[in-house]
């Protein structure tokens, strides 16, 4: 399936990859400025992107869990 070229204007700061200008957009990994895109087909550079992506998430997996046990420990006191 092939996904739409990513835009700057309509590409909303969530969607990029901590804030940087990298948008993943299906399989694909786009670089997006004001000036243009430019899919990202350096299989050393997306490999890079998909760990770090993959980090990112695992990282915020285990922040929501503390958040969550914090949560549930802070009422059970209450």
């Amino acid at each position: 399936m092939s996904h739409p070229v990513p835009s700057w204007a309509f590409v909303r700061r969530s969607e990029r990859l901590a804030g940087t200008p990298v948008v993943r957009r299906g399989t694909d990994w786009w670089l997006v400025s004001p000036s243009g895109s430019l899919l990202a087909q350096d299989p050393v550079f997306t490999g890079e992107l998909d760990r770090y992506a993959a980090d990112l998430a695992a990282a915020n997996r285990a922040v929501a869990e503390i958040q969550a046990q914090d949560t549930a420990a802070r009422e059970a006191r209450s």
